[in-house]
């Protein structure tokens, strides 16, 4: 068996990615969902948030036309940079991601005039999409930006899933946990959203700006606890502990005349991105021998998992054949280094496949952005390591220092596609060869 390129790896990779993006494209997900009932709907407004916000509000502004009277849309600032012609009948703001800053705080009090600027004969229409909750940031009582950006940093290196820390946030903040549907009660809402959740659960998507929140106050200070940060930001602990001693409101439960005017579309997710990877896999001589979605834990271990199932793979007499994986994985960060959690789990995916032959795995976030870096994730093959070592470079020391991003620069395998203007979660990618590599 001949042994293919690295090109030829990222080849494949690549056609694997663009049908997965293709799927998640946010301005066709929404005009093919788009329903005939908002037809005759005469005066509409727009707030948007997340990292397709920009996509699905130029796409709503030719569905909507002259009835679209306005709206703030939060913008990431590298999208913001790339529009050409400004939008004439909604504001755009850049909001950062994945911590909040003030720009974040501008965006969101924007959003929150048009949510109350909204008529009960109006249509308010929310576009939601994975970053969402970074962008509605709107510090609720006496609490500071420097509050919840010092918890959510505290929570996230304490490897909180997503879902605990939109606990967090939705009793911190004030439009998310059915907020922004609070502030346009009683004007009807459609919410449009492109899920990064697994299970597309409404609270949790952008911690649920228009979603009933099924969840408390002594919820969000057992999150604090399970984490060990409860001393972590004291602000944010006596707020919780005000709002657990009823003192504060709780979030619209469900039920509450405050959601009920709320109609919730998923639009777009995880599974539909996967599946349109496995049928252009299978369309290209792949035989897909294991889907999955939904996958959580730490990255580390998720990567020496598919490194696992690539070297099962390689046993099997059926090659070539492929392994597809959604997730969302979350990193106990110890060091100091740069990275993201996919590049995280291809590094130790290339420890524990180190000189396996025709196996390639890839990681990557769908936004293309992976943590604090300019890729999207990493390729990785048996003979990654081989060539770290033949540079010097000791992969398990870049991995135990979370310095992902700073290994795969010198060796190779980064993806960068750039912001991609969505975001569907992660998706991993185990590819073995037989008969195609012949082929090479």
């Amino acid at each position: 068996m001949k042994n293919l390129r690295f090109e030829d790896h990222v080849e494949h990779v690549s056609m694997l990615i663009e049908a997965a993006l293709e799927a998640a494209d946010p301005a066709r997900a929404l005009a093919s969902n788009w329903p005939s009932r908002l037809a005759g709907a005469e005066s509409c407004y727009v707030v948007g948030a997340g990292k397709a916000s920009l996509e699905m509000a130029i796409q709503l502004e030719k569905l909507c036309g002259e009835r679209l009277m306005g709206g703030a849309v939060a913008v990431v600032p590298e999208r913001l940079e790339q529009l050409t012609d400004k939008p004439v009948r909604y504001r755009v703001f850049p909001a950062a991601h994945p911590l909040p800053d003030e720009r974040n705080v501008r965006a969101a009090q924007a959003i929150a005039e048009v949510a109350r600027r909204a008529k009960e004969d109006d249509t308010l229409i929310a576009l939601i999409s994975g970053g969402g909750s970074a962008h509605l940031t709107l510090p609720d009582g006496d609490l500071t930006l420097d509050d919840l950006r010092r918890i959510t940093d505290a929570l996230l290196r304490a490897g909180a899933p997503i879902r605990d820390l939109n606990t967090v946030r939705k009793h911190c903040e004030r439009l998310k946990g059915g907020g922004l549907a609070r502030l346009a009660y009683p004007a009807p809402v459609w919410a449009f959203i492109l899920s990064d959740v697994m299970g597309d659960p409404l609270d949790v998507i952008a911690s649920g700006p228009t979603a009933a929140d099924p969840t408390t106050y002594a919820d969000a200070l057992a999150v604090l606890e399970r984490y060990n940060v409860r001393d972590a930001v004291p602000a944010v602990t006596a707020h919780l502990e005000a709002g657990a001693r009823g003192e504060l409101p709780e979030n619209p439960k469900p039920g509450d005349p405050a959601v009920a005017h709320v109609t919730n579309m998923i639009i777009g997710s995880n599974r539909l991105a996967l599946e349109a990877a496995r049928k252009r896999a299978a369309e290209t001589g792949w035989k897909v021998v294991g889907f999955e979605f939904g996958v959580e834990g730490e990255a580390r271990e998720q990567g020496e998992r598919l490194a696992r199932i690539a070297r099962d793979l390689a046993r099997r007499p059926d090659s070539p054949c492929c392994y597809l994986m959604g997730s969302e994985t979350t990193v106990t960060v110890r060091g100091n280094g740069r990275g993201g959690r996919n590049q995280e789990m291809a590094l130790a995916a290339a420890l524990a496949i180190d000189g396996l032959e025709n196996a390639v795995i890839a990681t990557f976030a769908t936004d293309g952005i992976d943590g604090p870096t300019d890729a999207a994730g990493a390729i990785v093959t048996g003979q990654t390591i081989a060539r770290s070592r033949e540079m010097g470079l000791d992969a398990q020391a870049y991995l135990d220092n979370n310095d992902s991003y700073t290994f795969f620069k010198q060796v190779g395998g980064l993806i960068r596609t750039g912001p991609t203007g969505t975001n569907v979660n992660d998706i991993a990618m185990v590819l073995v060869y037989s008969s195609l590599a012949s082929q090479a």
